[in-house]
């Protein structure tokens, strides 16, 4: 099992900018990463996601333009890079890795980092 720690959140205001930052410990650190988030009194949801190559990242639609998801693999580090927030971007953001086990994909979340962006 992976271990994650994310950092990186805080308070902006519209508009502003934060880089979130996750490394990852133990198994499946090579495998694909992401970003999930939670808003309050919704469900998880995926933002971002990037193979080990770096060669396919996926951003869910709200965020395209906005949004940069990147990888340094010698420190087992993904970076969110958020640009141009808005206040439906707050939420609790959550690093994860998948795996696959006896073709079953599972994720490991780390702890979560608030941000919040207020108008």
């Amino acid at each position: 099992q992976a271990q994650l720690a994310a950092s990186g959140g805080g308070l902006v205001l519209a508009g502003g900018s934060l880089r979130l930052s996750c490394a990852c410990f133990g198994r499946f650190c090579t495998e694909t990463v992401g970003w999930g988030r939670q808003a309050p009194g919704k469900d998880r949801e995926i933002v971002a996601s990037m193979d080990w190559s770096g060669e396919t990242t996926l951003l869910t639609d709200s965020v395209k333009g906005r949004f940069t998801i990147s990888r340094d693999k010698a420190e087992n580090t993904v970076y969110l890079q958020m640009n141009n927030l808005k206040t439906e971007d707050t939420g609790v953001y959550y690093c994860y890795v998948e795996h696959t086990s006896s073709g079953v994909l599972g994720r490991d979340w780390g702890q979560g980092t608030q941000v919040t962006v207020s108008s």
